[in-house]
């Protein structure tokens, strides 16, 4: 269990369509289970005085991330589409942060990295870090090691307390 403060943060990671439900074009195994664990959390958390934010994958139709551009991951989180609107179950408390817009790497909430040149930059929220990140998630074991609550941190947030709400199964895409 998870002690929430108003020092800490809760990121949840891309509880979307695409990933939690089983039509989703890269559904984790059983990800609509997290949904209500990913609530229990939130409301936990808000009742602390905690800062919540969700990361949304928000790719354009185009882009080198896409294997049909060049790179490894199948199309997900498609613009406007239903399989990148948050998950209708999942309670929205808080910014946010649509990741992938413009064709970059989306693994991450806090950091951006270019497909051409693999270079990283600040983006999202963390152009303006209020509080260390606490860990959650949806999308799967990936985006937690490679993305917004990766333990190397990224763009000088520092990581804070942890606890983990997430899906197992194969790992999804940023």
């Amino acid at each position: 269990m998870v002690d929430y403060d108003g020092s800490t943060a809760l990121v949840v990671v891309e509880v979307q369509n695409d990933f939690a439900d089983p039509k989703g074009s890269l559904y984790v195994a059983e990800g609509e289970r997290v949904v209500p664990l990913v609530n229990r959390e939130i409301g936990r958390a808000l009742v602390a005085g905690t800062l919540v934010v969700c990361t949304q994958d928000w790719h354009p139709a185009r882009t080198p991330h896409f294997q049909s551009g060049g790179g490894v991951w199948p199309e997900h989180c498609v613009q406007h589409s239903w399989g990148a609107q948050l998950h209708p179950d999942l309670r929205i408390a808080g910014e946010v942060v649509r990741k992938g817009q413009g064709g970059e790497d989306g693994c991450s909430g806090f950091t951006v990295r270019d497909p051409v040149t693999g270079r990283r930059a600040a983006g999202g929220a963390a152009a303006a870090p209020r509080h260390p990140p606490g860990r959650g998630g949806g999308a799967g074991d990936r985006l937690l090691r490679e993305g917004d609550c990766a333990g190397r941190g990224a763009a000088g947030v520092r990581h804070g307390r942890s606890g983990r709400a997430g899906a197992g199964g194969r790992p999804a895409a940023g």
